[in-house]
């Protein structure tokens, strides 16, 4: 008799809650790191960043990092700079974390604030508006007698 799988390995699954704990674990120290740590690079230089989340690989050799630089503004250096300095802040991640192995880091921009200032400019709009409010009752339902 064959034994059944609890799994379904066709459909899409997310990250298990080993990946989640993990995740939040570094993401916790990064930002320890990224406050405490004088990175010298012009990108960074002054900048305040948020790191958002963190998304480990089911191995948790690697490991996703969406950041949001303060007002949003030059995103994209940010992002790069942090890349450039991936390495370093690996290596004191490692020093803050007790996990078998040290996650690589890629540096990603979180466009979540964005996609969110979208949805609010279109729900905003008069048109978009105006198909979210009820109607006001129209006699024209009402049974005739």
């Amino acid at each position: 008799m064959s034994r059944q799988s609890h799994h379904n390995r066709g459909a899409a699954q997310g990250p298990t809650q080993r990946q989640l704990r993990a995740g939040e674990l570094v993401r916790h120290a990064l930002v320890e790191i990224l406050r405490e740590e004088e990175i010298s690079d012009a990108a960074l230089e002054g900048v305040s960043v948020t790191v958002t989340e963190v998304r480990m690989s089911p191995d948790l050799r690697h490991a996703t990092v969406f950041v949001e630089p303060l007002g949003g503004g030059h995103a994209d250096e940010v992002t790069a700079g942090l890349n450039r300095h991936s390495k370093f802040l690996r290596g004191r991640l490692g020093r803050h974390i007790e996990l078998k192995f040290t996650p690589d880091l890629k540096f990603l921009h979180d466009e979540s604030f964005n996609e969110a200032a979208r949805m609010n400019r279109l729900f905003d709009d008069p048109h978009v508006r105006r198909d979210l409010t009820p109607d006001e009752p129209s006699d024209s339902w009402k049974d005739e007698d």
